[in-house]
């Protein structure tokens, strides 16, 4: 590996500090042989729901070099989205952490643009795309190769220093790059706190998650009516679910994120129980309107609230046990 590319890594990773991202690493555009087994199993097993974009495209998915002609490096980049504030109320319905505030797709999006734009203007001539969870590129595995984390029983990516609760983007370029040969063990060990405490058994054995019964896929991509084998399960959740990542010791390092971007909405972590409950499209629109919980629309996070009441109703369910 050349000084230049070397040099070019060690810029990259600095302007990512600049950018406000929590960590970059670097790997080179390369078929993911270890990840084509696992991918089908889980695929085989229907495990993706009706998330029918995870069975297109598979090639693609294992292989960069597909997706952006040419390309050389793959730059793994991590985000923080840990709040500052939890939601006031006790009794609410819980929302995900990641979508307190603007859509991260977006937020992040822009980060990688201007990444991009450092490199072909500071650096050298290329050719490149930004990726943010919007086409078929393994995110966690492109992170573990970089040496950002490893993925654990729950299937997110941990870092050693940061925890888990950070968004994973990347950027792929036809720029030869110096790739991170640091490789983080499996720090998981024994522990299956995130196993014991998924109230709907979604993960279904280390790193196998079963997206049909996981809360965030319930309450975010299920279309139609959520599965009533799952009623008086979602411990509150209506939009996404954070429990496995919550209970992981790695995330006593989360600390508040520093962007912007991420602060909700004043009113939003004041929301009460009834006011939740009465919510209306107008009160919608303002809380959510440049968040993800726009992806689920108004009549989507009504149908969640009703799910999440229903179970709190005496007589309206029972648990699995009784």
């Amino acid at each position: 590996m050349s000084t230049t590319q070397k040099v070019f890594s060690e810029k990259i990773k600095a302007k990512t500090r600049e950018l406000g991202l929590l960590d970059c690493g670097i790997s080179r555009a390369e078929r993911l042989e270890e990840e084509k087994p696992r991918l089908e199993r889980w695929l085989n097993q229907e495990m993706h729901g009706e998330m029918g974009y995870m069975a297109r495209n598979k090639d693609m998915r294992l292989d960069p070099r597909l997706i952006v002609e040419g390309a050389q490096s793959v730059i793994s980049v991590l985000l923080n989205y840990f709040p500052k504030e939890q939601q006031h109320d006790s009794e609410a319905p819980v929302l995900s952490k990641y979508a307190y505030g603007k859509d991260y797709h977006f937020v992040l999006k822009d980060k990688l643009n201007a990444l991009l734009k450092f490199i072909q203007d500071e650096l050298a001539p290329c050719n490149g795309r930004p990726f943010v969870d919007s086409a078929p590129v393994l995110d966690k595995a492109w992170a573990a190769k970089a040496g950002l984390g490893w993925v654990g029983k729950h299937t997110n990516l941990i870092s050693v220093e940061h925890g888990s609760f950070f968004f994973i983007g990347e950027l792929i370029v036809d720029l030869e790059l110096e790739p991170d040969t640091r490789v983080v063990r499996d720090y998981c060990g024994s522990c299956t706190r995130c196993i014991d405490a998924c109230p709907t058994q979604a993960i279904v054995a280390p790193r196998v998650v079963d997206a049909r019964r996981c809360i965030s896929y319930q309450t975010i991509e299920q279309k139609g009516e959520l599965d009533e084998s799952l009623q008086g399960q979602f411990n509150d959740r209506v939009f996404g679910c954070d429990i496995c990542q919550d209970v992981c010791p790695w995330n006593l390092k989360s600390e508040a994120h520093q962007e912007p971007d991420f602060e909700p909405h004043p009113q939003l972590m004041k929301l009460t129980l009834k006011e939740w409950q009465e919510m209306d499209h107008p009160l919608f629109n303002e809380l959510f309107r440049k968040s993800a919980v726009k992806r689920t629309k108004f009549e989507g996070l009504k149908r969640n609230l009703r799910f999440i009441e229903r179970a709190s109703s005496p007589g309206e369910s029972q648990s699995p046990e009784e």
